[in-house]
């Protein structure tokens, strides 16, 4: 922050006006208030849906797995860091999985005739991990600090990219939840890269955990510039971002992140597909099977009820 309230030591966490401040949530206002939610009549509505699944179940997993940091974070600070992280991010999800839904209500799991589960509850509690479209990098296990950090350097990285050029998607919906992630996505962002330098500028085991930690996390990065047949063509009429072209930005940030750090990038290796099939088509690592019976097991024991 700029300044410090003594008066209020809070008051900087409800100031709309200020976008220096730790996160802080979702916040309080609605970001699709009197947004036109009309789909353009040349937008292919069931791939629209796959595309906001892959948007919003890269940030679901993501957040789910940043809350596993609850009462297990280094400090006090990075714990509430990481879950307003988490907030952030899952705020994204649930919009991005509403919209799935309106643009094709067949992307959602049949519970009963007479449930009462909002349509993104049950994209999130009801489907099984081979319909989840998240990349893999988001299912990745937390391990310990630092691969936390290089995998959340990763992902804001890349959807921080991916989100600036979403706004200005001809769906206002898109454009209006990019616009509101942008502001998110790049505190995110600056907060993992303080955090690389100063691990990575660190002790020497600071400096060994962070060089294990990408060893680790940057195989799976090639997937993130894979376009799908959904992105490309919703890319095509103006909706949706082809993640090639976030490529050269990524690296130029990761470039920057890294020196300052005093680390590099691993050569080599890179996760690549299995017939042609990575997460976005449903092909995922054990991993997001663990993180799904955790997510699902109360929905799943309490099909209809609401929470």
């Amino acid at each position: 922050m700029n300044h410090l309230d003594h008066d209020n030591a809070y008051g900087g966490l409800v100031n709309e006006d200020s976008h220096d401040k730790w996160a802080f949530g979702t916040s309080f206002d609605d970001p699709l208030a009197g947004v036109d939610t009309t789909v353009p009549a040349d937008v292919d509505r069931a791939a629209l849906a796959r595309y906001c699944l892959m948007l919003g179940d890269d940030a679901l997993i993501t957040a789910q797995r940043l809350a596993q940091w609850c009462t297990r974070a280094p400090e006090l600070e990075e714990e509430v860091a990481l879950a307003n992280i988490g907030l952030d991010l899952l705020g994204q999800a649930r919009l991005l999985l509403a919209r799935a839904a309106d643009a094709d209500p067949a992307v959602v799991p049949f519970i009963s005739e007479t449930s009462p589960v909002p349509a993104e509850d049950a994209l999130a509690f009801f489907r099984s991990d081979n319909q989840f479209r998240n990349v893999r990098l988001a299912e990745l296990d937390n391990g310990d600090f630092a691969t936390t950090i290089v995998r959340l350097l990763i992902f804001s990285t890349w959807r921080l990219a991916i989100f600036d050029r979403l706004r200005t998607s001809r769906h206002p919906v898109l454009a209006a939840v990019a616009d509101k992630g942008v502001k998110e996505l790049t505190y995110h962002r600056d907060y993992a890269a303080r955090w690389a330098v100063t691990l990575g500028c660190g002790t020497p085991e600071s400096t060994r955990r962070m060089t294990e930690a990408l060893a680790l996390v940057w195989p799976y990065t090639a997937e993130l510039f894979g376009a799908s047949a959904d992105e490309l063509m919703l890319a095509e009429v103006g909706v949706a971002v082809d993640p090639r072209d976030v490529r050269e930005e990524f690296d130029h940030v990761l470039r920057q992140v890294l020196h300052a750090a005093e680390l590099d990038a691993p050569a080599g290796r890179q996760i690549g597909t299995v017939g042609g099939r990575a997460g976005r088509d449903g092909l995922h690592t054990e991993a997001l099977g663990h993180v799904l019976a955790e997510m699902q097991s109360v929905a799943r024991a309490h099909p209809e009820g609401l929470w």
